[in-house]
């Protein structure tokens, strides 16, 4: 039985746009099974509309009960990442259309919700106290921080009326489907983008099959920019000329290896991706030719756009946010071996290939902040106690309905098992399309939101 949030401060401001964003500051446990292992601090941002009527008359019931808006969560993409201010985000004043009041959630350890980064992980104590310490920011304790705010937010509304909207973007999705899983009580419906997770207990066939889509994309990259296959191959050459540390990054304390590098393929997933690539590719290649070396404000403008030393948690969670009961013991690095493309290349055999959204070892020692979280990543990865995510028998069953895009052309989560997913949820129903990346939510938001909501609203003739 999950216990409603400490609400610890609310204030509200009125911003353009005709909106009263609230931030809210909530207390829970960090382990829900052992309360006495301390407390976290969450943060999230509401919306509602600013509304002032001609008459100014005395509340109604009518008013009382308007202000009591149905709740639509929204669980951040990653894992790692925090939410931006709903005024900032495309979707806000579609949902507030549509009757809702939208709360952002930094999910635990991003954004202001007691953040993890190297320096407040180390506060814990020991590498063995931080691992163990991680193992509370995974989706199955997220879902129970939903629980106690949704408690926490509804306490004064009727009771039939205190279940709330869930909106959940891919990893997000994943934390809606555990959601789904273990407190559908708490749900009226869930909206997942790009979110059906896999229902395996290791990452294993999820790189398998993300390794195939990075090569397509790969292919794809080099037919529009022909001209980057041999730029690709100068700037690889120049990065690895004396070892992995030929170039220093900001501070001396990392290293722009040529792995490092071509993880910017993480990209080629997202509406305009081959062009930022390009964009980056360009920019190097250039340096190269009028100076012989790649300048600090390239190199700058190629670390602003990598997100794991500030938000680690991405790459100490990404592979275990999969495991159910197994290590992830390194799976993108241990695949990499089947496909030898991937291998860095130089030569003129073939194109140096990019890679995706995989996390490896060598990341801990090139990263400045992962650097210092070695031990910790290198622990994660071969611990095996990891709970369940997901209750097949209970989705098999479920009640709550569930909407999801799922997009055919999604680089970051496999479309075949995300439709075997759909299948196992029952009364999933799902908007395909081959028109739209992962992104759409941002990228193509007036598209894929009418798309999914028609799902909820329009009747089948």
């Amino acid at each position: 039985m999950i216990s409603a949030a400490k609400i610890l401060e609310q204030r509200s401001h009125v911003v353009p746009g005709k909106l009263k964003i609230t931030e809210h500051f909530f207390q829970v446990p960090r382990d829900y099974s052992n309360p006495s292992a301390g407390t976290l601090q969450l943060f999230a941002r509401s919306a509602r509309r600013v509304e002032k009527p001609a008459d100014y008359s005395p509340t109604t019931p009518e008013d009382a009960e308007k202000s009591q808006l149905p709740w639509l969560v929204y669980l951040q993409g990653g894992p790692g990442f925090g939410c931006q201010s709903p005024q900032n985000v495309g979707w806000t004043q579609t949902v507030l259309d549509k009757g809702y009041q939208v709360l952002l959630l930094d999910q635990r350890g991003t954004g202001l919700s007691t953040a993890i980064s190297q320096s407040s992980l180390q506060l814990r104590g020991d590498e063995k106290v931080q691992a163990e310490y991680m193992k509370s920011f995974r989706a199955d304790s997220i879902v129970k921080d939903c629980e106690a705010i949704r408690k926490a937010l509804t306490a004064d509304y009727p009771e039939d009326k205190r279940k709330w909207s869930v909106l959940g973007q891919s990893f997000g999705g994943f934390c809606a489907t555990t959601y789904l899983s273990y407190y559908p009580e708490g749900l009226k419906e869930a909206f997942l983008f790009g979110g059906l997770p896999p229902l395996r207990n290791s990452p294993d066939e999820v790189y398998q099959r993300l390794y195939l889509r990075v090569k397509e994309r790969n292919e794809k990259y080099y037919a529009k920019y022909p001209e980057d296959v041999e730029r690709v191959k100068r700037i690889v050459k120049l990065l690895g000329r004396f070892g992995d540390q030929t170039v220093r990054v900001q501070g001396g304390e990392g290293y722009m290896s040529p792995r490092r590098f071509l993880q910017m393929g993480i990209s080629f997933g997202r509406h305009g991706g081959f062009d930022y690539v390009h964009e980056l590719v360009l920019r190097a290649d250039t340096d190269l030719t009028q100076f012989g070396h790649l300048t600090r404000p390239t190199i700058m403008e190629i670390e602003s756009r990598e997100g794991f030393d500030t938000n680690v948690i991405y790459a100490l969670l990404h592979e275990p946010c999969y495991c159910q009961g197994e290590a992830s013991s390194w799976s993108a690095e241990r695949l990499l071996q089947r496909f030898p493309e991937f291998v860095v290349q130089t030569g003129d055999s073939y194109p140096t290939y990019f890679t995706g959204e995989m996390v490896y070892p060598f990341m801990f020692e090139c990263f400045p902040e992962l650097t210092k979280l070695s031990k910790v990543g290198h622990a994660l990865a071969e611990e095996k106690d990891w709970p369940k995510l997901y209750d097949e028998e209970q989705l098999a069953k479920n009640e709550v309905p569930v909407y999801a895009a799922v997009y055919l052309d999604d680089m970051y989560v496999d479309y075949k098992l995300s439709m075997e997913t759909a299948g196992k949820i029952k009364g999933c129903k799902t908007f395909v399309t081959n028109t739209m990346y992962h992104d759409a939510i941002r990228s193509k938001m007036d598209d894929v939101i009418k798309g999914v909501w028609a799902l909820r609203d329009d009747v089948i003739d």
